[in-house]
């Protein structure tokens, strides 16, 4: 890996970060599909996209919590159910094809998601109860998927608050940055072993990249902003590099 390799990538990884905590996530599908574009190995993408989301979801945690957008009613019944299972998921050590093929088509379903987020934003406001025992299930299922590809899994979990009306968007933002911090955690945890396989040069120059980039697109998700076009932008550059990652395959 040279040193332009992961120049690129540290501004790159700078810009996801931004883009992504604005709306509330960490950027681990970001960091996944710049790391597809620069042809990383599997070995690496996992932990090193698990470290980055910790550190800008830590800081979106902390904005959103600050200003009041967050609730733990909502928060706990996912989190209980997605943590044991992301650290199995993150144990789990799955071949290079097959990591690339989930990764892929994760990618791809994710640029959906976020095209549907979108539309649906605008018919948040009639919040429903949210039924606990869904909550359970679906934090298990998101928590052991997002564990064996390296990602929080906020990216499932604030569409479905939304389209589901179990929660506004600015309050699903928030859910979403801090279940996204846990998720990663306990991910790392369980592939803690792979860390060792992270050149040091790429979080020397990654780190502050992409803490300074979650500050800035935080801050500026707590505001009044129109996040449409990052949304959108966001989708396109998924779903290219969902399509670059199973097209490597071949």
């Amino acid at each position: 890996m040279s040193l332009e390799q992961i120049t690129i990538s540290a501004i790159l990884f700078f810009l996801i970060a931004t883009l992504y905590s604005s709306v509330g996530h960490a950027g681990a599908s970001g960091y996944l599909a710049v790391m597809s574009f620069m042809s990383f190995s599997s070995v690496i993408i996992k932990p090193t996209s698990l470290i980055l989301n910790i550190l800008v979801s830590l800081v979106a945690s902390y904005k959103y919590i600050s200003a009041k957008y967050y609730k733990w009613e909502i928060f706990w019944p996912f989190a209980i159910t997605s943590m044991p299972f992301a650290f199995i998921g993150g144990y789990l050590n799955i071949d290079e094809k097959i990591f690339k093929i989930i990764a892929g088509i994760f990618l791809i379903i994710s640029s959906i998601l976020l095209i549907l987020r979108r539309y649906i934003i605008k018919n948040s406001n009639n919040i429903k109860k949210m039924p606990k025992l869904a909550a359970l299930i679906i934090g298990a299922a998101i928590g052991f998927f997002s564990g064996i590809i390296g990602v929080g899994g906020g990216i499932f979990l604030s569409p479905i608050l939304i389209l589901l009306c179990w929660s506004s968007a600015r309050e699903a933002s928030g859910v979403a940055a801090i279940f996204i911090l846990l998720n990663s955690i306990t991910a790392l945890l369980g592939k803690i072993y792979a860390v060792g396989e992270i050149p040091a040069l790429l979080l020397g120059f990654s780190v502050p990249s992409v803490v300074i980039g979650g500050i800035i697109g935080a801050t500026l998700g707590t505001k009044v902003i129109d996040k449409n076009a990052i949304l959108t932008i966001l989708s396109i550059i998924l779903i290219l590099a969902g399509i670059k990652m199973l097209v490597s395959i071949f």
